[in-house]
Protein backbone atom coordinates (compact mmCIF):
# COMPACT_ATOMS: atom_id res chain seq x y z
CA UNK A 1 0.00 0.00 0.00
CA UNK A 2 1.23 3.70 -0.90
CA UNK A 3 1.19 5.30 2.33
CA UNK A 4 1.70 9.10 3.48
CA UNK A 5 5.78 9.18 4.07
CA UNK A 6 5.96 9.50 7.91
CA UNK A 7 7.31 13.54 9.59
CA UNK A 8 10.49 11.46 10.98
CA UNK A 9 11.66 10.32 7.68
CA UNK A 10 11.03 13.80 5.99
CA UNK A 11 12.73 15.57 9.19
CA UNK A 12 15.72 13.45 8.42
CA UNK A 13 15.90 13.51 4.54
CA UNK A 14 15.26 17.76 5.19
CA UNK A 15 18.70 17.57 6.68
CA UNK A 16 20.36 16.10 3.18
CA UNK A 17 19.34 19.38 0.93
CA UNK A 18 17.34 18.99 -2.00
CA UNK A 19 20.18 18.94 -4.88
CA UNK A 20 20.42 17.02 -7.75
CA UNK A 21 22.55 14.66 -5.77
CA UNK A 22 20.25 14.64 -3.11
CA UNK A 23 17.23 14.10 -4.96
CA UNK A 24 19.02 11.02 -6.30
CA UNK A 25 19.82 9.79 -2.91
CA UNK A 26 16.47 10.94 -1.39
CA UNK A 27 15.05 8.49 -4.57
CA UNK A 28 16.65 5.76 -3.11
CA UNK A 29 16.02 6.08 0.80
CA UNK A 30 12.23 6.90 0.32
CA UNK A 31 10.57 5.87 -3.16
CA UNK A 32 7.34 6.71 -1.95
CA UNK A 33 7.91 10.63 -1.95
CA UNK A 34 8.57 9.84 -6.16
CA UNK A 35 6.26 6.97 -6.98
CA UNK A 36 6.74 3.50 -6.68
CA UNK A 37 7.33 0.33 -8.24
CA UNK A 38 4.27 -0.94 -10.32
CA UNK A 39 2.36 -3.69 -8.68
CA UNK A 40 2.28 -6.21 -11.85
CA UNK A 41 4.17 -5.57 -15.15
CA UNK A 42 2.35 -2.16 -16.64
CA UNK A 43 1.38 -2.31 -20.23
CA UNK A 44 1.71 2.04 -20.26
CA UNK A 45 4.00 3.95 -19.18
CA UNK A 46 2.77 7.06 -19.49
CA UNK A 47 -1.07 8.37 -20.31
CA UNK A 48 -2.52 11.39 -22.91
CA UNK A 49 -5.96 12.32 -22.05
CA UNK A 50 -7.83 14.65 -24.14
CA UNK A 51 -10.98 16.22 -22.42
CA UNK A 52 -13.10 17.34 -25.03
CA UNK A 53 -15.19 20.09 -22.75
CA UNK A 54 -18.44 21.00 -22.98
CA UNK A 55 -19.52 17.34 -24.34
CA UNK A 56 -19.40 16.18 -27.88
CA UNK A 57 -22.30 14.58 -29.30
CA UNK A 58 -21.95 10.50 -29.33
CA UNK A 59 -25.40 9.68 -31.58
CA UNK A 60 -23.19 12.36 -34.41
CA UNK A 61 -19.41 10.98 -33.91
CA UNK A 62 -19.36 7.41 -32.32
CA UNK A 63 -23.02 5.67 -31.54
CA UNK A 64 -24.85 5.25 -35.00
CA UNK A 65 -28.73 4.87 -34.67
CA UNK A 66 -29.83 4.59 -38.52
CA UNK A 67 -33.58 4.23 -36.25
CA UNK A 68 -33.18 7.58 -34.52
CA UNK A 69 -32.69 9.03 -37.92
CA UNK A 70 -36.56 6.77 -39.18
CA UNK A 71 -37.83 8.71 -36.32
CA UNK A 72 -36.66 12.57 -36.64
CA UNK A 73 -38.36 15.30 -35.05
CA UNK A 74 -41.00 12.61 -33.98
CA UNK A 75 -42.21 13.31 -30.11
CA UNK A 76 -39.80 11.37 -27.81
CA UNK A 77 -41.49 8.27 -25.96
CA UNK A 78 -42.58 9.48 -22.51
CA UNK A 79 -40.14 7.35 -20.74
CA UNK A 80 -37.23 9.54 -22.05
CA UNK A 81 -38.46 12.63 -20.42
CA UNK A 82 -40.89 12.60 -17.44
CA UNK A 83 -39.51 12.01 -14.25
CA UNK A 84 -36.11 12.85 -15.73
CA UNK A 85 -34.13 16.19 -15.17
CA UNK A 86 -32.38 18.12 -17.85
CA UNK A 87 -30.50 21.08 -18.11
CA UNK A 88 -32.79 22.95 -20.57
CA UNK A 89 -34.89 20.46 -22.12
CA UNK A 90 -38.69 21.47 -21.06
CA UNK A 91 -42.47 19.85 -22.11
CA UNK A 92 -42.32 17.10 -24.64
CA UNK A 93 -38.99 16.98 -26.48
CA UNK A 94 -39.15 15.39 -30.43
CA UNK A 95 -36.53 13.08 -31.58
CA UNK A 96 -33.39 14.42 -33.49
CA UNK A 97 -31.56 12.22 -35.70
CA UNK A 98 -28.22 12.68 -37.05
CA UNK A 99 -27.56 14.82 -40.28
CA UNK A 100 -23.94 13.50 -40.83
CA UNK A 101 -22.99 10.18 -42.92
CA UNK A 102 -21.50 7.52 -41.17
CA UNK A 103 -19.42 4.40 -42.15
CA UNK A 104 -17.42 1.56 -41.56
CA UNK A 105 -13.91 1.62 -40.94
CA UNK A 106 -11.08 -0.67 -40.92
CA UNK A 107 -11.15 -4.98 -39.97
CA UNK A 108 -12.88 -4.07 -37.19
CA UNK A 109 -16.16 -2.48 -38.84
CA UNK A 110 -16.17 0.39 -36.65
CA UNK A 111 -18.91 3.35 -37.29
CA UNK A 112 -17.78 6.79 -37.30
CA UNK A 113 -18.72 9.47 -38.77
CA UNK A 114 -17.73 11.66 -41.93
CA UNK A 115 -16.72 14.06 -39.31
CA UNK A 116 -13.32 12.91 -38.51
CA UNK A 117 -12.32 11.59 -41.37
CA UNK A 118 -8.36 11.37 -40.12
CA UNK A 119 -9.58 9.68 -37.01
CA UNK A 120 -11.44 7.50 -38.76
CA UNK A 121 -8.23 5.83 -40.39
CA UNK A 122 -7.14 4.50 -37.06
CA UNK A 123 -10.27 2.58 -36.49
CA UNK A 124 -8.35 -0.73 -35.46
CA UNK A 125 -6.03 1.22 -33.02
CA UNK A 126 -9.24 2.27 -31.20
CA UNK A 127 -11.46 0.57 -28.34
CA UNK A 128 -14.57 2.47 -28.34
CA UNK A 129 -16.88 2.28 -24.98
CA UNK A 130 -20.50 3.32 -26.37
CA UNK A 131 -21.80 2.73 -22.67
CA UNK A 132 -20.18 5.16 -20.26
CA UNK A 133 -22.63 7.15 -17.99
CA UNK A 134 -22.47 9.81 -15.02
CA UNK A 135 -24.73 10.47 -12.32
CA UNK A 136 -24.16 14.53 -12.67
CA UNK A 137 -26.24 16.36 -15.71
CA UNK A 138 -24.45 19.68 -15.37
CA UNK A 139 -21.13 19.88 -16.64
CA UNK A 140 -18.86 21.33 -13.46
CA UNK A 141 -19.91 18.39 -11.32
CA UNK A 142 -19.76 15.78 -14.36
CA UNK A 143 -16.11 17.19 -14.90
CA UNK A 144 -15.43 16.49 -11.42
CA UNK A 145 -16.67 12.97 -11.40
CA UNK A 146 -14.78 12.20 -14.92
CA UNK A 147 -11.97 13.54 -13.20
CA UNK A 148 -11.59 12.54 -9.43
CA UNK A 149 -14.46 10.25 -9.09
CA UNK A 150 -16.03 13.18 -6.71
CA UNK A 151 -18.53 15.26 -7.86
CA UNK A 152 -17.45 18.19 -5.39
CA UNK A 153 -15.42 21.05 -6.24
CA UNK A 154 -12.08 21.25 -4.88
CA UNK A 155 -10.48 18.78 -2.22
CA UNK A 156 -9.98 16.24 -4.05
CA UNK A 157 -6.98 14.96 -6.40
CA UNK A 158 -7.16 14.48 -10.44
CA UNK A 159 -6.75 11.40 -12.36
CA UNK A 160 -3.44 12.89 -13.16
CA UNK A 161 -2.64 14.01 -9.49
CA UNK A 162 -3.13 10.25 -8.58
CA UNK A 163 -1.02 8.94 -11.20
CA UNK A 164 1.99 11.12 -10.33
CA UNK A 165 1.86 10.44 -6.52
CA UNK A 166 1.43 6.49 -7.85
CA UNK A 167 4.32 6.56 -9.98
CA UNK A 168 6.03 10.12 -10.47
CA UNK A 169 7.95 11.20 -13.00
CA UNK A 170 10.27 9.47 -15.56
CA UNK A 171 11.99 12.81 -15.39
CA UNK A 172 14.20 14.46 -12.93
CA UNK A 173 13.86 17.52 -14.65
CA UNK A 174 10.08 18.23 -15.52
CA UNK A 175 6.84 17.51 -13.94
CA UNK A 176 5.01 14.12 -14.10
CA UNK A 177 1.56 16.04 -14.43
CA UNK A 178 1.50 18.69 -17.57
CA UNK A 179 -1.57 20.35 -18.48
CA UNK A 180 -3.12 22.80 -21.71
CA UNK A 181 -5.86 24.38 -22.06
CA UNK A 182 -6.89 25.47 -25.63
CA UNK A 183 -10.27 27.88 -25.60
CA UNK A 184 -11.85 28.63 -22.45
CA UNK A 185 -11.33 27.26 -19.15
CA UNK A 186 -13.76 24.51 -18.28
CA UNK A 187 -16.46 25.21 -15.61
CA UNK A 188 -14.89 23.33 -12.80
CA UNK A 189 -11.74 25.24 -13.60
CA UNK A 190 -8.33 24.26 -12.14
CA UNK A 191 -10.18 21.81 -9.34
CA UNK A 192 -9.89 19.44 -12.48
CA UNK A 193 -6.09 19.48 -11.99
CA UNK A 194 -5.43 19.91 -8.83
CA UNK A 195 -3.57 18.03 -6.09
CA UNK A 196 -6.40 18.36 -3.50
CA UNK A 197 -5.27 16.55 -0.22
CA UNK A 198 -1.83 15.09 -2.17
CA UNK A 199 1.03 16.93 -1.58
CA UNK A 200 1.23 19.88 -3.33
CA UNK A 201 3.89 18.55 -6.00
CA UNK A 202 1.22 16.43 -7.73
CA UNK A 203 -1.06 19.64 -8.88
CA UNK A 204 -0.95 19.47 -12.91
CA UNK A 205 1.30 22.82 -13.89
CA UNK A 206 0.29 24.43 -16.78
CA UNK A 207 1.79 24.75 -20.20
CA UNK A 208 1.36 27.01 -23.04
CA UNK A 209 1.63 26.65 -26.27
CA UNK A 210 2.26 30.23 -27.09
CA UNK A 211 4.23 32.64 -25.34
CA UNK A 212 6.41 31.87 -22.00
CA UNK A 213 5.91 28.13 -21.97
CA UNK A 214 5.25 28.27 -18.66
CA UNK A 215 4.33 31.17 -16.66
CA UNK A 216 6.96 33.01 -13.80
CA UNK A 217 9.25 30.36 -14.70
CA UNK A 218 12.29 32.20 -16.25
CA UNK A 219 14.76 34.49 -14.64
CA UNK A 220 14.17 38.64 -14.24
CA UNK A 221 16.39 39.84 -17.12
CA UNK A 222 19.20 40.63 -14.34
CA UNK A 223 19.47 37.70 -12.90
CA UNK A 224 21.65 34.55 -14.44
CA UNK A 225 21.54 31.36 -13.33
CA UNK A 226 24.51 31.07 -11.07
CA UNK A 227 22.63 34.10 -9.08
CA UNK A 228 19.33 32.43 -9.10
CA UNK A 229 21.15 29.23 -7.75
CA UNK A 230 22.46 31.08 -4.74
CA UNK A 231 19.35 32.40 -3.88
CA UNK A 232 17.80 28.75 -4.10
CA UNK A 233 20.51 27.66 -1.91
CA UNK A 234 19.82 30.03 1.03
CA UNK A 235 16.34 29.71 0.88
CA UNK A 236 16.49 25.87 0.73
CA UNK A 237 18.47 26.43 4.25
CA UNK A 238 15.85 28.15 5.57
CA UNK A 239 12.77 25.76 4.53
CA UNK A 240 14.89 23.16 6.07
CA UNK A 241 15.11 25.07 9.53
CA UNK A 242 11.59 26.17 9.19
CA UNK A 243 10.59 22.20 8.41
CA UNK A 244 12.60 20.68 11.84
CA UNK A 245 10.45 23.29 14.05
CA UNK A 246 7.18 23.29 11.80
CA UNK A 247 7.07 19.55 10.72
CA UNK A 248 4.71 20.42 7.70
CA UNK A 249 5.25 18.04 4.89
CA UNK A 250 4.15 21.07 2.45
CA UNK A 251 7.33 22.73 3.48
CA UNK A 252 9.62 19.87 1.89
CA UNK A 253 6.96 19.50 -1.58
CA UNK A 254 7.85 23.60 -1.50
CA UNK A 255 11.45 22.55 -1.65
CA UNK A 256 11.11 19.97 -4.32
CA UNK A 257 9.23 22.35 -6.30
CA UNK A 258 11.93 25.41 -5.97
CA UNK A 259 13.88 22.50 -7.29
CA UNK A 260 11.69 21.52 -9.97
CA UNK A 261 11.63 24.81 -11.34
CA UNK A 262 15.38 25.87 -11.70
CA UNK A 263 15.60 22.40 -13.43
CA UNK A 264 12.76 23.69 -15.22
CA UNK A 265 14.71 26.52 -17.01
CA UNK A 266 17.07 24.39 -18.15
CA UNK A 267 14.72 21.93 -20.09
CA UNK A 268 12.00 23.66 -21.19
CA UNK A 269 13.23 26.12 -24.16
CA UNK A 270 14.87 22.82 -26.12
CA UNK A 271 11.84 21.20 -25.11
CA UNK A 272 9.61 23.51 -26.48
CA UNK A 273 11.60 24.46 -29.33
CA UNK A 274 9.66 22.67 -32.78
CA UNK A 275 12.40 24.27 -35.04
CA UNK A 276 13.62 21.00 -34.24
CA UNK A 277 10.95 18.51 -35.64
CA UNK A 278 10.78 17.59 -39.56
CA UNK A 279 8.78 19.93 -41.70
CA UNK A 280 6.65 16.73 -42.70
CA UNK A 281 5.99 15.98 -39.04
CA UNK A 282 4.95 19.46 -38.55
CA UNK A 283 2.69 19.38 -41.32
CA UNK A 284 1.13 16.04 -40.37
CA UNK A 285 -0.40 17.98 -36.81
CA UNK A 286 -1.34 20.85 -38.55
CA UNK A 287 -0.31 24.79 -38.34
CA UNK A 288 -3.41 25.18 -35.20
CA UNK A 289 -2.86 26.25 -31.46
CA UNK A 290 -4.24 22.95 -30.63
CA UNK A 291 -2.19 20.94 -32.97
CA UNK A 292 0.98 22.46 -31.35
CA UNK A 293 -0.26 21.22 -28.23
CA UNK A 294 -0.37 17.48 -29.58
CA UNK A 295 2.44 18.00 -31.03
CA UNK A 296 4.06 19.07 -27.52
CA UNK A 297 2.27 16.13 -25.58
CA UNK A 298 4.57 13.61 -28.03
CA UNK A 299 7.52 15.63 -27.35
CA UNK A 300 6.88 15.46 -23.45
CA UNK A 301 5.93 12.09 -23.36
CA UNK A 302 9.47 11.33 -24.73
CA UNK A 303 10.93 13.29 -22.37
CA UNK A 304 9.22 11.23 -19.80
CA UNK A 305 6.23 13.19 -18.54
CA UNK A 306 3.63 10.63 -16.70
CA UNK A 307 0.20 12.44 -17.61
CA UNK A 308 -0.76 15.13 -20.41
CA UNK A 309 -3.80 16.19 -20.37
CA UNK A 310 -5.01 18.51 -23.19
CA UNK A 311 -8.72 20.22 -23.11
CA UNK A 312 -10.35 21.75 -26.04
CA UNK A 313 -13.16 23.88 -25.08
CA UNK A 314 -16.73 24.93 -26.44
CA UNK A 315 -18.50 21.25 -27.49
CA UNK A 316 -21.75 22.33 -25.63
CA UNK A 317 -23.67 22.25 -28.20
CA UNK A 318 -27.21 22.95 -27.04
CA UNK A 319 -28.01 25.26 -30.79
CA UNK A 320 -26.38 25.68 -34.15
CA UNK A 321 -24.84 22.17 -33.95
CA UNK A 322 -24.13 21.00 -37.33
CA UNK A 323 -21.93 24.18 -37.90
CA UNK A 324 -20.28 23.84 -34.64
CA UNK A 325 -19.43 20.66 -34.79
CA UNK A 326 -17.93 20.82 -38.36
CA UNK A 327 -15.51 23.71 -36.92
CA UNK A 328 -14.84 21.87 -33.98
CA UNK A 329 -13.82 18.77 -35.51
CA UNK A 330 -12.18 20.21 -37.98
CA UNK A 331 -9.85 21.56 -35.36
CA UNK A 332 -9.19 18.45 -33.19
CA UNK A 333 -9.35 15.67 -35.99
CA UNK A 334 -6.25 15.78 -38.08
CA UNK A 335 -4.13 16.90 -34.96
CA UNK A 336 -5.36 13.80 -32.58
CA UNK A 337 -5.19 11.39 -35.85
CA UNK A 338 -1.74 12.80 -36.50
CA UNK A 339 -0.30 12.21 -33.15
CA UNK A 340 -1.78 8.56 -32.89
CA UNK A 341 0.45 7.79 -36.33
CA UNK A 342 3.24 9.97 -34.88
CA UNK A 343 3.03 7.02 -31.85
CA UNK A 344 2.94 4.53 -33.48
CA UNK A 345 5.81 5.28 -35.72
CA UNK A 346 8.09 5.94 -33.00
CA UNK A 347 7.14 2.70 -31.34
CA UNK A 348 5.60 4.45 -28.44
CA UNK A 349 1.70 3.88 -29.04
CA UNK A 350 2.32 0.49 -27.24
CA UNK A 351 3.24 2.03 -24.25
CA UNK A 352 1.47 5.13 -24.75
CA UNK A 353 -2.22 5.48 -23.61
CA UNK A 354 -4.37 7.41 -25.30
CA UNK A 355 -8.04 8.49 -23.92
CA UNK A 356 -10.83 10.71 -25.74
CA UNK A 357 -13.92 11.70 -23.34
CA UNK A 358 -16.28 14.06 -22.12
CA UNK A 359 -17.60 15.11 -18.92
CA UNK A 360 -21.44 13.22 -20.58
CA UNK A 361 -22.88 13.39 -23.73
CA UNK A 362 -26.02 14.50 -25.61
CA UNK A 363 -29.54 13.66 -25.83
CA UNK A 364 -31.34 11.92 -28.67
CA UNK A 365 -33.54 14.83 -28.54
CA UNK A 366 -33.76 18.01 -30.17
CA UNK A 367 -33.14 21.41 -27.85
CA UNK A 368 -34.36 24.73 -28.98
CA UNK A 369 -35.36 25.45 -33.08
CA UNK A 370 -36.20 22.45 -34.94
CA UNK A 371 -34.22 23.77 -38.01
CA UNK A 372 -31.15 21.72 -38.93
CA UNK A 373 -29.18 25.05 -38.84
CA UNK A 374 -30.44 25.83 -35.26
CA UNK A 375 -31.05 22.89 -33.63
CA UNK A 376 -29.41 21.36 -31.02
CA UNK A 377 -28.66 18.42 -27.77
CA UNK A 378 -28.90 18.95 -24.43
CA UNK A 379 -26.80 17.21 -22.01
CA UNK A 380 -27.08 14.03 -21.68
CA UNK A 381 -25.65 11.62 -18.65
CA UNK A 382 -27.19 8.09 -19.95
CA UNK A 383 -25.19 7.01 -22.41
CA UNK A 384 -22.15 8.60 -24.00
CA UNK A 385 -18.91 7.63 -25.34
CA UNK A 386 -14.89 7.58 -24.96
CA UNK A 387 -12.26 5.82 -26.56
CA UNK A 388 -8.54 4.59 -25.63
CA UNK A 389 -5.99 3.42 -27.71
CA UNK A 390 -2.46 2.03 -27.48
CA UNK A 391 -0.83 1.24 -24.00
CA UNK A 392 -1.93 -2.33 -23.59
CA UNK A 393 -5.99 -1.75 -25.51
CA UNK A 394 -6.90 -4.04 -27.78
CA UNK A 395 -7.49 -1.82 -30.81
CA UNK A 396 -10.50 -2.67 -32.94
CA UNK A 397 -13.32 -3.17 -30.38
CA UNK A 398 -16.04 -1.60 -30.10
CA UNK A 399 -17.19 -2.11 -25.98
CA UNK A 400 -20.75 -1.48 -24.83
CA UNK A 401 -23.89 -0.50 -26.70
CA UNK A 402 -27.27 1.51 -26.43
CA UNK A 403 -30.11 1.24 -27.41
CA UNK A 404 -31.28 2.15 -30.91
CA UNK A 405 -32.35 4.63 -30.26
CA UNK A 406 -29.34 6.15 -28.12
CA UNK A 407 -30.79 7.14 -24.84
CA UNK A 408 -30.17 4.14 -22.87
CA UNK A 409 -27.56 1.81 -22.02
CA UNK A 410 -28.74 -1.93 -23.60
CA UNK A 411 -25.04 -3.85 -22.62
CA UNK A 412 -21.97 -3.21 -20.41
CA UNK A 413 -22.43 -0.41 -18.73
CA UNK A 414 -19.11 2.01 -17.36
CA UNK A 415 -18.82 4.51 -14.47
CA UNK A 416 -15.81 6.73 -14.17
CA UNK A 417 -14.39 4.71 -11.33
CA UNK A 418 -14.66 1.25 -13.95
CA UNK A 419 -12.42 3.87 -16.25
CA UNK A 420 -10.19 5.00 -13.35
CA UNK A 421 -9.16 1.06 -12.21
CA UNK A 422 -8.69 0.09 -15.95
CA UNK A 423 -6.39 3.41 -16.78
CA UNK A 424 -4.79 2.46 -13.19
CA UNK A 425 -4.23 -1.26 -13.74
CA UNK A 426 -2.36 -0.21 -17.77
CA UNK A 427 -0.03 1.62 -15.84
CA UNK A 428 0.84 -0.90 -13.48
CA UNK A 429 -1.26 0.38 -10.64
CA UNK A 430 -4.19 -1.58 -8.06
CA UNK A 431 -6.36 0.77 -7.68
CA UNK A 432 -7.17 -0.76 -4.44
CA UNK A 433 -3.30 -0.25 -2.69
CA UNK A 434 -2.67 3.34 -4.08
CA UNK A 435 -4.35 5.55 -0.91
CA UNK A 436 -3.36 8.47 0.95
CA UNK A 437 -4.70 8.57 4.82
CA UNK A 438 -7.22 11.44 4.96
CA UNK A 439 -9.69 12.42 7.20
CA UNK A 440 -9.65 9.16 9.30
CA UNK A 441 -9.51 7.33 5.72
CA UNK A 442 -7.49 5.59 3.31
CA UNK A 443 -8.32 7.48 0.33
CA UNK A 444 -8.51 6.38 -3.08
CA UNK A 445 -9.28 7.10 -6.86
CA UNK A 446 -12.07 4.60 -6.88
CA UNK A 447 -13.43 5.96 -3.78
CA UNK A 448 -15.25 3.08 -1.37
CA UNK A 449 -18.18 1.88 -4.31
CA UNK A 450 -17.02 -1.58 -6.30
CA UNK A 451 -14.78 -0.71 -9.48
CA UNK A 452 -14.11 -3.16 -12.47
CA UNK A 453 -11.14 -3.47 -14.41
CA UNK A 454 -12.46 -3.58 -17.62
CA UNK A 455 -10.83 -6.73 -18.89
CA UNK A 456 -12.53 -7.07 -22.30
CA UNK A 457 -10.47 -3.98 -23.25
CA UNK A 458 -6.79 -5.45 -22.40
CA UNK A 459 -4.51 -6.48 -24.89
Amino acid sequence: MISHPTLQRRAFLAGLGLGVGALAFNRLLTPELFGVAPHHAAKAKRVIFFHLVGAPSQLDLFDYKPVLQKHDRQLAPESFFKGKRFSFLRGHPKLLGTTFQFSQHGQSGTWISELLPHLARHADDLAVIRSMHTPEFNHAPAQMVLHTGQNRQGGYPSVGSWVDYGLGSESENLPGYVVFLSGRTPGAGRNLWNNGFLPSVHQGVRFRSQGEPVLFLENPADVDGARRRRVLDQLQALNRERFLTQHDPEIQTRMRQYEMAFRMQASIPALMDLGSEPPSVQQAYGESDFAKQCLYARRLAEAGVRFIELYHADWDTHNSQDKRLRQLCRAIDQPIAALLGDLKARGMLEDTLVVWGAEFGRTPMLQGDESPEKCGRDHHRDAYTIWMAGGGIRGGINYGATDELGYHIAENPVQARDFHATLLHLLGVNHEEVTFRYQGLDQKLTGVEEAHILTDLLA
